[in-house]
């Protein structure tokens, strides 16, 4: 395994119930209705493709661009005190780095991504920190992924992913990559995706999981 890619949301931060409420508090103000699906929909949209959903699918009365804006201002304001790094994150990043290449690939926007590396000190060791903004097509797409290899000089298939969500997980697939789950509790992934992969409890057996497990396996 030449490189290890982890998703940033519900892995290394604990912030999909953030995202969530943030984003349904915003819809409920400028005139959206929350739809019983809209949550999952959204894991793993880059920007403005969940912008342009809170528009067309729940109502929202602006347009995408005004609602990104105002969104990613309120998780910026969330994050002023620092992000919700979970755990031993920080912990388990630097212990892979020891061994192999490490990126982050994920769905939020570039300046969250930022906070969390400049709140962890992890930019040392993090090589390539992507979001999916800059690789067209969010998660369930597999850009974001693809693209961290290119950038990171690898093939996909020397990659391992690490992801929560349905979504990230069917993107990290989609890419030809070892995929570890790391299950979110808030919002468990499908079972049968679940199947496919490789389920730790915990992200702390990553590296252990990491040392006994080949290529495509």
């Amino acid at each position: 395994m030449d490189a290890v890619v982890f998703d940033l949301d519900g892995v290394l931060v604990d912030s999909e119930t953030v995202w969530d409420e943030v984003r349904r508090a915003f819809a409920t103000r400028h005139g959206g209705t929350w739809l019983p699906t809209s949550t999952r929909a959204m894991q793993g949209m880059s920007t403005p493709e969940w912008a342009s959903y809170l528009v067309t699918e729940v109502g929202v009365r602006l347009t995408p661009d005004e609602v990104a804006r105002g969104v990613v201002e309120e998780m910026a304001t969330r994050y002023e005190a620092g992000p919700p790094v979970l755990p031993g994150a920080v912990e388990v990043v630097r212990e892979v780095a020891k061994r192999h290449q490490v990126a982050i690939a994920s769905s939020s926007p570039p300046v969250l991504i930022r906070s969390f590396l400049d709140a962890t000190g992890l930019a040392d060791v993090v090589g390539v920190a992507l979001s999916s903004e800059e690789a067209g097509a969010g998660k369930p797409a597999p850009d974001v992924y693809l693209l961290a290899a290119e950038k990171l000089g690898v093939t996909a298939s020397r990659c391992a992913a690490v992801e929560d969500s349905i979504n990230g997980l069917r993107s990290a697939l989609a890419a030809g990559m070892t995929v570890y789950a790391v299950p979110n509790p808030h919002f468990p992934p499908d079972p049968a995706v679940l199947a496919e992969v490789t389920v730790l409890r915990a992200l702390s057996e990553l590296p252990t999981a990491l040392a006994s497990t080949r290529p495509g396996e």
